[in-house]
């Protein structure tokens, strides 16, 4: 009762109160844009930046960690693929884009705040060392699946300059990457950017969650219901349960570090899986409607794992 009352009821009643702002015309959709806007290119990095510069740096990089998220994804998504082709009889990208669904959480919008409020400030180093590995990768695996599915070289071809120019331009990968450069350098922060990205970041939790919310009560419910519950299961059951395999029983990692990569696994299917079917124009429906259930009961995948791990 304590977990429902003091980290889902706030988090995800903010969600609600977004969407049905939006879904009721009371907060516009260019509001939303906006919002979001604001949320990923400022308010987020800011955070970060200010997180990853005064924050205590592990001597080396966890790769138990990593291998036990990214590893229990990686499989959902051989399964999603798997299933689509031959229950489904997909064909083309759609393989690419079901296991995509059964592997991409929401991490920025919803996995930012939920964590912070969960564990505290304490969490903030697995948390973007996930974050900062988490879009490229993926989303250059979709795109050299769905290129191999649908018989195409030129993307696959593109694919290196393609990666390397979304990691330059995105505001979250660089302020993480300005953070820890500041980290690793000695630097202190001035006062006056201290406070400035303070202040940023006390706006990025609830402006993210509420936007998030906003952004998804422009989906509806598309059809492929079989196929996007199959996503759903693996989202926000499949995976989060390898990842807590992975991480306590092959890799033993620390408690706090495997209860981020948990909750992170349970977190709904994140939107640019909607934004890869929409690009190759395959699974749409089966990725939109995924989107709104998944969203609607992570509210039980996160109770649930929160009350599994005993997080108080």
């Amino acid at each position: 009762m304590e977990i429902l009352l003091e980290i889902i009821v706030p988090v995800f009643g903010i969600v609600a109160l977004g969407y049905g702002a939006a879904r009721t015309g009371l907060f516009p959709h260019d509001a939303t844009k906006g919002l979001s806007r604001f949320v990923f290119d400022y308010a987020i990095p800011a955070m970060l930046f200010r997180t990853m510069a005064t924050t205590e740096l592990p001597a080396t990089i966890q790769w138990g960690f990593l291998i036990s998220y990214f590893g229990g994804g990686y499989i959902a998504w051989i399964v999603g693929s798997l299933l689509n082709r031959y229950a489904f009889k997909g064909s083309g990208a759609a393989p690419a884009i079901a296991g995509m669904t059964g592997a991409f959480s929401n991490t920025v919008m919803l996995g930012v705040p939920l964590v912070l409020t969960t564990f505290g400030d304490v969490a903030t180093l697995p948390l973007f060392l996930i974050i900062a590995f988490h879009s490229w990768q993926l989303l250059s695996v979709v795109t050299i699946q769905a290129e191999i599915g649908i018989g195409a070289r030129q993307e696959m071809r593109r694919l290196p300059v393609n990666v390397a120019k979304g990691l330059i331009t995105n505001p979250i990968i660089i302020a993480l990457l300005l953070g820890v450069l500041v980290n690793l350098l000695g630097f202190k922060l001035p006062g006056f950017v201290d406070t400035l990205t303070s202040t940023l970041g006390r706006a990025a939790l609830p402006c993210a969650v509420f936007a998030m919310g906003a952004s998804i009560a422009a989906y509806r419910i598309a059809g492929a219901v079989q196929q996007a519950a199959v996503g759903t299961v693996l989202k926000l059951a499949l995976h989060p349960l390898l990842v807590w395999a992975l991480a306590t029983h092959v890799f033993r990692v620390e408690t706090l570090w495997r209860d981020v990569a948990v909750l992170l696994a349970s977190l709904p299917v994140g939107i640019n899986v909607y934004l890869m079917a929409q690009r190759y124009q395959s699974a749409v429906a089966q990725s939109t409607t995924a989107i709104l259930i998944s969203t609607g009961l992570s509210v039980l995948s996160v109770a649930g794992v929160l009350l599994l791990l005993d997080v108080r």
